[in-house]
Order: C-alpha cells, then sequence, then structure tokens
C-alpha cells in the first residue's frame, strides 16, 4: 500500500522546524514509519543545488534559473527518496514541495504559471502530498522571528513585499486546495499552535 505525504508550508520564521519534530514524533507514536526531509534538498545532489540557490553570493541568479535548479532538486528527491519511501509504505514528511515553488518562484518572482505547471507536469505529475499543513501568519512577524535564529540566506534577504506576494500565494493555493490543505494560524504560542496541528493530523489521516 502505498505511504502518505504530508507537507509543511510557511513564510519565513513559521516555526516549521520545530513543527517538523513534533509530527514525526507523533506519526511514529501513532504507528508510522516516518521518513523526514525537505526541500530544496534531501538527496546529496539536492542539497549541493541548495546551497547555491541559499548563498547570498549568487544575487544575480536569474529568475528562470532559480526555478530550474528547484525542479532540477526536486527530480532527483522524488526519484532517489520520496517515490521509492512511499512505494514502501512509509510516511514521508517534507518541509516544503512544490506549493513553494508556486508561492515563492511564482507569487514572490512573479514567474509565469505556464512555466510552473509544465515543470510540475514534468517532474512529478499527478503526485500530489496528501495533506498540506500551511503554518500562516503575519509576514513582518515572521522575518522578526527569523532574524533572531541566524544570519538571513538569499531568501531571507529579499524585501517585505515579496514575502507579502509569497504569503498570499500561499493562501490562495490554500482557497483552491482545501481537500488537502489545513491552514494553521501560527502566531499564537507554540502549544495552541500544536493543539490546531495535532487535530488536523487526527482528522485528516483518520479519512
Amino acid at each position: 500500500m502505498r505511504g502518505t505525504f504530508i507537507t509543511i508550508e510557511g513564510v519565513e520564521g513559521a516555526g516549521k522546524s520545530t513543527v517538523m519534530n513534533r509530527i514525526a514524533a507523533w506519526l511514529e507514536q501513532h504507528g508510522h514509519r516516518v521518513v523526514r526531509t525537505r526541500e530544496p534538498g534531501g538527496t546529496e545532489l539536492a542539497e549541493a543545488i541548495r546551497d547555491i540557490l541559499l548563498d547570498r553570493r549568487n544575487k544575480d541568479l536569474a529568475g528562470l534559473t532559480e526555478l530550474l535548479l528547484m525542479f532540477a532538486a526536486r527530480a532527483q528527491h522524488l526519484e532517489q527518496l520520496i517515490r521509492p519511501a512511499l512505494e514502501r509504505g512509509d510516511t514521508v514528511l517534507c518541509d516544503r514541495f512544490t506549493d513553494a515553488t508556486w508561492a515563492y518562484q511564482g507569487g514572490g518572482r512573479g514567474l509565469p504559471a505556464a512555466q510552473i505547471a509544465a515543470l510540475e507536469e514534468l517532474v512529478h505529475g499527478d503526485l500530489q502530498p496528501d495533506l498540506t499543513l500551511l503554518l500562516d501568519l503575519p509576514v513582518r512577524d515572521g522575518l522578526a522571528r527569523a532574524s533572531r535564529r541566524s544570519a538571513s540566506d538569499r531568501f531571507e534577504s529579499e524585501p517585505v513585499a515579496f514575502f507579502e506576494r509569497v504569503r498570499q500565494n500561499y493562501l490562495e493555493r490554500a482557497a483552491a486546495n482545501q481537500q488537502r490543505f489545513v491552514v494553521i494560524d501560527a502566531a499564537p504560542q507554540p502549544r495552541k499552535v500544536w493543539a490546531l496541528i495535532e487535530a488536523a493530523l487526527q482528522e485528516r489521516l483518520a479519512r
């Protein structure tokens, strides 16, 4: 039986890393074999591409180049890790997936939807997450959290307006794909955020 594919999305500072840890532990407690991964990255080659994409020295990286690199990393990730894990019946828990490309390269960069859709079809066809948790909070709040965490990467160095477009695109995708998206208010204290996530996991995975 095919495994379950769960993705975690959100703007910078939404708390995805903390949430990933708790979700993985919850899933394991409920009998799932969990494979944790991230995008861009997840394999040796995809992690090397990630380094290129996040390096602030690559400030002149063209939007189309960025988009192609994202999908190149994703193609390797799917072939080497995600598809084999799902075929084994494992639960794949992934920090970002193609929704992030629509949000960041589509919403943030303004790249044509037709380009993203064509690459999505080429790279993973009809494979979509079974559940996507979108951690949502005001952009300025998220950036403030992220600034306390570490030095900013190439994406985190973008202006606030960029992230406002990213957030808007995420929310539009969530509204258009309610069968797999659950929007989680990530602004409250972690305990309250986790209660919302746990309720979503219980409801959606019981289907």
